[in-house]
């Protein structure tokens, strides 16, 4: 396969993966977010750093157990890929309603994603997840029942 279409194959699949773990934090579908990073991935979204999908999904589900719906946005998706390696970023807006669905009450946050990704087994495995959130707005205590943005 020329390098090109090559480039462009893992521009497609890291996107889609971005987007997928998007849509699985919002159907709370855990089994999908973790098959997604590789086994050794470190993020910090927020709280510190965090070691393993393990780790990162009892983080998300920390937050996302105690409200309801949710829509995590993401845009502007800008990758560059080296070989097997890969970085990543892209916008996000996550929007989460509280566990009694009231809209006059939203926590949201807008922010960046910046990723790092390897091809291990012929697939994209995000190896590394840095999220900076630029701003937040809304009432954690509300919407998540929490004081503080760390558990």
């Amino acid at each position: 396969m020329n390098a090109d279409l090559d480039s462009l194959l893992a521009i497609r699949a890291i996107e889609q993966n971005i987007i997928r773990f998007a849509r699985a934090m919002d159907e709370r579908d855990w089994h999908a977010l973790e098959t997604i990073m590789a086994s050794d991935v470190v993020a910090d979204l927020g709280t510190g750093l965090l070691h393993g999908p393990e780790a990162i999904v009892g983080l998300i589900r920390h937050f996302l157990d105690r409200c309801g719906t949710t829509q995590h946005l993401v845009g502007n998706i800008l990758v560059t890929v080296s070989g097997d390696t890969a970085t990543s970023r892209a916008y996000v807006h996550d929007s989460h309603l509280p566990a009694d669905e009231d809209p006059g009450e939203v926590y949201y946050t807008l922010g960046d994603y910046n990723d790092r990704w390897e091809r291990k087994d012929g697939c994209w495995r995000m190896v590394e997840r840095i999220k900076h959130n630029r701003a937040n707005v809304g009432s954690l205590e509300r919407v998540f029942g929490l004081k503080d943005v760390n558990p």
